[in-house]
């Protein structure tokens, strides 16, 4: 039996699946519910001292893509509003009850050191299992100078950071914005503040459509639209993008990561442990399937897992990181051709179609008896993948690689030459 145990940045939970901080995991009722069905950890719905937390009607939207539900969700939810007293009081009272869970306090008061310290404080005396700074809330906190407001400067985060670090003895997590032209310098921040880890991503400004009958903003609020939290699976490839960004960036490398954004299956969750996450958190999959999709998440990994002989996590968590590269590297000699499979063709011409319109110019259509077939002109063929991409048959088109003959160089290599030998392979590949 594969071993799904983890310790991300200290905070140990029998599987990498963790609620996210959100409605989810809002009450101790919820939580134990979650943890009875095999969730291995849970970060709280974000604690604050503010008193005046009032949410509105309504808070939630969402974008429906090619049939499928909640593909982009939208929220423009605030922190807890239950009093904190109850929120410690049920922290506690998990604890208690599941102590080999992870359960991990999200956090938000005002950039003051005292209040920072209070708060820890009070959290301290729940047992949990680590912390988690929320820098990353975009709306609705953010304009009251915490949130993103925080998590977007640097220097707030590594201030915030060590005040926390200052009483706490447990692991501290800081939740990262995606808001940010390059999320590496909040990540360096908060290691130089002493972070115990990161958690990426949180949600993404959006504003999710408007209403071409009534010309308002869906979604709305008596007519009126403030900008969103943007999640869901149509996030992923973001958060993956910045979760690699962090597990290759020699000053945060080795940093532990706790992988946040759009991870609805178990395989999407190998994907960012594979970039370095040694766990997940999970919010609107969950929100959209309930809490039973556990099931299939852990079962799913442990039987990869025994597919590919990994005996525990830390057999395979970050081993595709190394493979992430600046586009400088990558080798220019490297090509490769589209290949059809006229036995699978439906004949829609949208591989020609998009290739002729938009591409390179590499299909044409041969008119036989009645029939038409696509056919590539391989020596012009760039392979761009367009074609493979459209195609609506899965393996139709596949991209194959062809032997140049030439040894691998990279744009790197022209810039220390002197671009020696462009022109020639410019040619060569441009004609």
């Amino acid at each position: 039996m594969a071993d799904l145990s983890t310790d991300c940045a200290g905070i140990k939970s029998p599987n990498p699946f963790w609620l996210a901080s959100a409605p989810p995991a809002n009450s101790g009722e919820q939580v134990m519910r979650a943890f009875e069905y095999g969730w291995g950890g849970a970060v709280w719905k974000t604690l604050g001292q503010d008193p005046a937390v009032i949410n509105t009607t309504s808070r939630y939207g969402a974008v429906d893509i090619g049939g499928m539900k909640m593909a982009g969700f939208n929220n423009i939810e605030l922190i807890t509003d239950r009093p904190l007293e109850d929120n410690l009081k049920e922290i506690y009272e998990v604890k208690k009850r599941f102590p080999k869970h992870a359960v991990v306090a999200s956090l938000m008061v005002p950039c003051e050191r005292k209040a920072w310290h209070d708060i820890v404080k009070r959290c301290l005396d729940t047992g949990c299992d680590g912390f988690e700074l929320n820098f990353g809330c975009p709306h609705g906190m953010s304009e009251r100078g915490m949130g993103a407001a925080v998590g977007q400067v640097p220097e707030y985060i590594k201030m915030v950071t060590e005040y926390v670090k200052e009483k706490s003895t447990i692991p501290v997590l800081v939740k990262l914005t995606p808001n940010i032209t390059d999320v590496r310098y909040a990540a360096r921040a908060a290691k130089q503040g002493g972070a115990d880890g990161v958690s990426l991503i949180n949600t993404i400004n959006s504003i999710m459509g408007v209403d071409l009958e009534t010309m308002k903003p869906k979604f709305a609020v008596g007519g009126k639209i403030s900008h969103g939290g943007y999640c869901g699976p149509a996030v992923k490839p973001i958060a993956l993008n910045m979760v690699s960004q962090i597990a290759t960036d020699p000053e945060t490398r080795g940093l532990p990561i706790s992988g946040i954004g759009g991870i609805s299956t178990w395989a999407d969750a190998v994907e960012f442990m594979l970039l370095g996450s040694s766990s997940v958190q999970l919010c609107t999959a969950v929100m959209h399937y309930g809490f039973r999709i556990v099931e299939e998440l852990n079962a799913g990994l442990e039987d990869w897992m025994e597919r590919q002989g990994f005996e525990k996590l830390e057999d395979f968590i970050g081993k595709t990181a190394p493979s992430v590269v600046d586009w400088k590297t990558l080798n220019l000699h490297q090509k490769t051709v589209a290949s059809i499979d006229h036995a699978t063709c439906i004949g829609c011409d949208l591989c020609f179609v998009a290739c002729n319109d938009t591409a390179h110019q590499c299909i044409t259509i041969e008119k036989k008896n009645g029939n038409r077939k696509p056919i590539v002109i391989e020596e012009d063929c760039v392979g761009c993948n367009l074609c493979s991409l459209v195609c609506p048959v899965d393996g139709c088109i596949t991209m194959a690689e062809i032997k140049t003959g030439h040894k691998p160089l990279s744009w790197e290599d022209y810039t220390k030459n002197g671009f020696a030998g462009y022109k020639e392979v410019y040619k060569r590949m441009h004609g």
